[in-house]
């Protein structure tokens, strides 16, 4: 009976596990083999140059550009995305008429694919076919180019990626809202809080494991940013709007440079791995 159990959930496992091996384990060793050799996109394999690749990536002359610009959004990005998220998060919280209508309103963004709705604020900047010149002439203003200056660029991308994901981070963080009981706060009131007390000393430290969630998710995803740029700004203008991710690209698709590409993934890949571990030791500590 225990080897039949056994058997059985190593049965069950098995699936997950192929898929694993297949599709991270495979390629993440693939990726390494890459970062240490010289390897073309179109001629393969030439053999080991270690550490050429890796030595290459700080005189690149887009890296650092890259990563600042990368740092600069994600700081943008996520002190945004967290503020909106927890101030619709308590706009809808309360049952009260009409707040479900407002949940699935702020929510339905969300289900619109990133490459959809970077088309669609492409369209929505553009000079040709977008509403938005035209709205500011009939009110008297100036039209803006909404994609061509680094910084009308940058603000263009963060308000799409707002307007995207606000509300998907607003239900995690109504979830933990919801998950507070009412007790707590009635006990602040007998103690003679006010709104504002609770809700910073009652509401901020039980929603904190939600809003670790938030920020890991948004700090992740904003350094691996690329389509929004890829399509709105194609890294421009004059190169003011690459990511880091745009330059891997770009070294392995435009340059052909797999080892080149595959090294900055990896050190890439490095840095995300540090900055979890100590986000997650952070809010383990705090909670």
């Amino acid at each position: 009976m225990r080897h039949s159990r056994k058997l059985a959930g190593a049965l069950y496992a098995a699936p997950v596990a192929v898929f694993v091996l297949v599709f991270f384990v495979a390629p993440l060793l693939l990726v390494g083999r890459m970062s240490a050799s010289d390897w073309p996109l179109l001629a393969g394999d030439r053999g080991i140059n270690l550490p050429q690749n890796y030595e290459g990536i700080a005189d690149n002359p887009l890296f650092w550009p890259a990563v600042g610009f990368t740092l600069k959004y994600t700081g943008i990005v996520v002190v945004i995305l967290i503020g909106l998220s927890l101030l619709l998060a308590v706009i809808v919280a309360d049952n009260r008429r009409g707040s479900g209508f407002f949940r699935s309103a702020y929510f339905l963004p969300t289900t619109l694919g990133l490459a959809s709705a970077s088309l669609l604020f492409f369209g929505f900047y553009s000079p040709a076919i977008g509403p938005l010149d035209p709205l500011l002439e009939w009110v008297g203003l100036e039209p803006v180019s909404w994609l061509g200056t680094p910084n009308a660029a940058l603000w263009s991308t963060v308000a799409l990626i707002v307007w995207k994901f606000a509300g998907f981070f607003m239900i995690i963080l109504l979830v933990g809202l919801q998950a507070i009981p009412p007790d707590v706060y009635e006990a602040a009131r007998l103690d003679g809080a006010n709104r504002w007390q609770s809700f910073w000393h009652v509401t901020v430290p039980l929603l904190r494991p939600a809003l670790g969630l938030v920020l890991i998710l948004s700090v992740t995803g904003s350094l691996l940013a690329f389509d929004q740029f890829f399509i709105l700004t194609k890294g421009g203008p004059d190169n003011s709007t690459v990511t880091v991710v745009q330059l891997i690209y770009r070294e392995a698709f435009q340059r052909f440079d797999l080892g080149a590409a595959a090294a900055i993934s990896v050190v890439v890949l490095a840095a995300l791995l540090v900055l979890n571990i100590v986000q997650f030791r952070a809010l383990r500590r705090d909670a």
